[in-house]
């Protein structure tokens, strides 16, 4: 069990993370409207976005652990 100082501090990273995901998410969009967008740069950054998805996920679960009954 975590104490409530490491659950705040998790709280805090997830909220980061959160808003990282989504700038990345709107960097995305505007290089992909633009059509300027170079297709590595774009891939790149999708990936970021997916491993911050991935860590966003796993912070999630332990903090909204899952009850089996």
């Amino acid at each position: 069990m975590m104490d409530q100082l490491q659950q705040v501090q998790l709280r805090a990273k997830l909220q980061l993370l959160l808003q990282e995901h989504a700038d990345l998410d709107a960097a995305i969009s505007a290089l992909e409207q633009s059509g300027t967008g170079d297709q590595l740069q774009i891939r790149r950054l999708k990936k970021k976005k997916l491993a911050l998805k991935d860590e966003i996920t796993a912070i999630e679960n332990v903090l909204i652990p899952d009850i089996i009954a």
